[in-house]
């Protein structure tokens, strides 16, 4: 599991023009089962998404399809971790 740390590096109105491609991957994600949540930081200085991928190379190849990622507007910064304990919902995530 992982959690990504996106870090906007545009203003404000450059990261618009990408939001509407940016939420469409993210669905695409979500289908194929591979982002779990998804949200903004606030203060808006990016977002973070965790994700449930085999390895940190299958989710840089998937990051590599980001909008945002694709036009330079947000740095990412990955971080894995192996849950010990979660919620009922999310018990499918322990290692």
């Amino acid at each position: 599991m992982f959690i990504i740390n996106l870090n906007y590096k545009a203003d404000l109105e450059k990261i618009e023009q990408y939001l509407d491609p940016h939420k469409k991957y993210l669905s695409e994600q979500y289908q194929l089962g591979h982002f779990l949540a998804s949200g903004r930081k606030i203060p808006r200085t990016g977002g973070i998404i965790l994700a449930h991928v085999e390895s940190q190379d299958a989710l840089e190849r998937i990051l590599e399809k980001d909008p945002f990622k694709m036009n330079g507007v947000a740095d990412y910064k990955l971080t894995e971790f192996a849950p010990s304990m979660t919620c009922e919902a999310l018990k499918f995530l322990i290692t």
